[in-house]
């Protein structure tokens, strides 16, 4: 039930998780409402699921107004995974590579070959 000594703003009258408001009395004396916005969550590694350090939490319409340094950092996968996931894919990727080079050296490749 919404407060009997403020106004809502806005046409919806449900407590919902979008309506959340404050009462704030102003300088000339009145009870009115400001709206809370919603807080942001923040990004996350794709891979450890670990809170990504430098990246700035917002919003989506707060991450189009933000310009390109507070959504990324400079390295491989930047904002998207975090510095161990990226070393593990590396040497994910070195160790099939050495595989393959071994593959290669051992002569299995030629065999059949005439």
């Amino acid at each position: 039930m919404p407060d009997a000594r403020v106004t809502l703003r806005r046409r919806n009258p449900y407590a919902t998780k979008s309506n959340r408001f404050r009462k704030v009395k102003t300088p000339g004396g009145k009870l009115v409402v400001q709206y809370i916005k919603k807080q942001g969550t923040p990004t996350r590694c794709g891979d450890t699921h670990t809170i990504l350090n430098g990246i700035s939490i917002g919003r989506p319409k707060d991450y189009m107004r933000m310009s390109k340094p507070k959504k990324t950092v400079t390295r491989v996968y930047g904002g998207n995974l975090c510095a161990k996931a990226v070393r593990e894919r590396y040497v994910a990727f070195a160790m099939i590579a050495m595989d393959y080079v071994c593959w290669l050296l051992r002569g299995d490749a030629l065999v059949g070959v005439a």
